[in-house]
């Protein structure tokens, strides 16, 4: 880990020495930039009893930019597009160097749980979405 930012550093210790439940995130050997995380799907939700591998890469900008962060495996996700890419603000124009990786760990597992139907990023698995959870919307 020499030569890495000491916050880079700091983050990976936490990560690995006070784990997020539900989530499992490791650095690539090769690439400390680089992160292979496991999330489990959420109790009481949709992906309940599922596994789902993300990357998530931090750019050289770090923490001044958000990381990169996308899904690996297939998910039919309203804020999650066919490349498995996150439609989350903390990665976009909410991003704060306040954050750290953690953060946006849980708050991708909390996507999970709630997806944010005002911020489609899949609008046929949002649609979809709204008629599973709101019979009274359907046309009949």
């Amino acid at each position: 880990m020499a030569g890495l930012p000491r916050r880079i550093i700091k983050e990976t210790q936490r990560l690995l020495a006070e784990p997020v439940p539900g989530i499992k995130a490791e650095p690539y050997e090769s690439n400390i930039h680089y992160f292979h995380v496991v999330i489990a799907g959420p109790r009481d939700s949709h992906f309940a009893g599922g596994t789902f591998k993300l990357e998530l890469l931090l750019p050289e900008e770090y923490p001044m930019a958000a990381p990169k962060v996308r899904f690996m495996t297939k998910i039919c996700h309203s804020n999650v597009d066919k490349l498995g890419r996150i439609c989350l603000d903390i990665l976009k124009e909410k991003w704060s160097p306040a954050l750290q990786i953690h953060t946006v760990l849980l708050w991708i597992q909390a996507l999970l749980s709630a997806p944010n139907p005002d911020d489609p990023l899949a609008n046929d698995v949002e649609e979809q979405w709204k008629d599973h959870r709101s019979p009274s919307h359907r046309n009949s």
